[in-house]
């Protein structure tokens, strides 16, 4: 018995270390009867932004790369409303719309150059431009700053 435990939890570790396939669908985006999915592949063909910065969660400067949030909600027709963003572990969040701007937060696909796993806070992580300017460094950023990102729903 204590073999099968070990085999399981050895495969559960490697299932969480392992990067998302570039068509596995890793964001669903739902607005009223609306739900769209998006595949590492589909997200990363959307305009790129890249940010550095450091976070609380990490040491050092942190280079980001994925799709701003505004450009995100635009492909999708979304204007108004408040988003619910939640991760895989049905932590949830919201995200007011004045958020959803030029220069504001971007969706991170990948994190110093490499896709991020589950272990790593990935696939997606909300990522704000913290050391642009002190209103990204407040305690209200930092808890929409959410890993493990998986879907967003517009209430």
């Amino acid at each position: 018995m204590r073999h099968l435990f070990t085999a399981f939890a050895t495969v559960v570790a490697l299932l969480f270390s392992l990067p998302a396939s570039a068509s596995d669908v890793i964001l669903t985006i739902r607005d009223g009867e609306r739900e769209q999915d998006f595949s590492l592949a589909q997200l990363r063909a959307l305009d790129a932004r890249e940010v550095n910065t450091t976070t609380i969660w990490s040491e050092g400067v942190q280079n980001f790369v994925g799709v701003s949030l505004d450009r995100l909600m635009d492909h999708v027709g979304v204007t108004e409303g408040t988003l619910e963003v939640a991760a895989v572990n049905d932590y949830a969040v919201e995200i007011p719309m004045s958020d959803v701007a030029a220069g504001g937060p971007i969706v991170a696909y990948m994190r110093n150059g490499k896709t991020m796993s589950l272990r790593d806070k990935g696939p997606l992580w909300i990522i704000y431009p913290y050391d642009s300017g002190a209103e990204f460094r407040t305690e209200a950023i930092y808890s929409r700053s959410i890993w493990q990102l998986n879907r967003i729903t517009v209430r």
